[in-house]
């Protein structure tokens, strides 16, 4: 079969017709509308931050270790001084969460 006019085609540049620009821009603004309501998702999604958790990172046998409590666990944590090796961070995390921290004796 011999294609008329091939070379011709072919050296000019692809034409964008109504057709394919409604398309695209029909794509372009569902991608958008998308991403707007990722981000409104994102913004509202998840719980608050609490104010009366105690976390606190440190070295452990096996690398590193986090302590992580809130509420009256936090209360009991800050008030143990069971805590040996991490009391400057303890009672600075515990004074963030408006608890009293009790120095090991």
């Amino acid at each position: 079969m011999i294609m008329f006019e091939q070379s011709r085609r072919l050296s000019q540049p692809l034409r964008w017709g109504r057709r394919e620009k409604t398309a695209v821009a029909a794509l372009l603004s569902c991608l958008v509308l998308a991403l707007i309501a990722l981000g409104a998702y994102a913004l509202t999604s998840g719980s608050p931050a609490r104010t009366d958790c105690v976390t606190v990172t440190f070295a452990s046998t096996l690398g590193g270790a986090d302590l992580h409590a809130c509420g009256a666990r936090a209360k009991r944590v800050c008030a143990s001084g069971d805590f040996r090796g991490i009391q400057q961070e303890l009672s600075t995390a515990c004074r963030r969460a408006g608890f009293a921290y009790r120095t090991p004796s």
